[in-house]
């Protein structure tokens, strides 16, 4: 039986990504790189992105099935609606009012959840400064 000869020991200091930084400072009393605030906002951006693109894609194909609208005007359609302008293209079906009627609350509630993607590392950046701050106080 061969034994493998023994690899010296990583430098974790050296290999440390932002997530274990994250960690390393978790009881430390210090706020963690600023690499690790800049890798948890990215996070929230790529995540608030694909929500507002799915919805987007939900939106175009459901107005251009239901109401028979190009897709550019689907697109339109839908934009408006989840930025909270409000409907451009007047529903004629049922089916197309309702699916308008229940996307627009969908688009509010999006918008409410992809700003707080964006902005929950930065809250949470300020509520963790404010807590070493406290307790250095006594």
């Amino acid at each position: 039986m061969t034994t493998r000869p023994k690899s010296p020991p990583k430098d974790r200091a050296a290999s440390a990504t932002p997530a274990t930084a994250a960690r390393a400072f978790l009881f430390s009393g210090k706020l963690p790189p600023r690499a690790v605030f800049y890798s948890r906002v990215r996070r929230g951006g790529k995540y608030a992105f694909a929500l507002v693109f799915v919805t987007l894609v939900i939106g175009m194909v459901g107005y251009h099935e239901l109401e028979d609208i190009s897709w550019l005007d689907s697109f339109h359609q839908s934009a408006l609606l989840l930025s909270g302008m409000g409907p451009v293209v007047e529903m004629d079906s049922v089916a197309g009012k309702l699916f308008d009627g229940i996307y627009a609350l969908f688009c509010g509630i999006i918008l409410l959840a992809a700003t707080g993607l964006l902005f929950a590392p930065v809250f949470h950046h300020i509520l963790h400064r404010f807590h070493i701050e406290d307790t250095r106080d006594g």
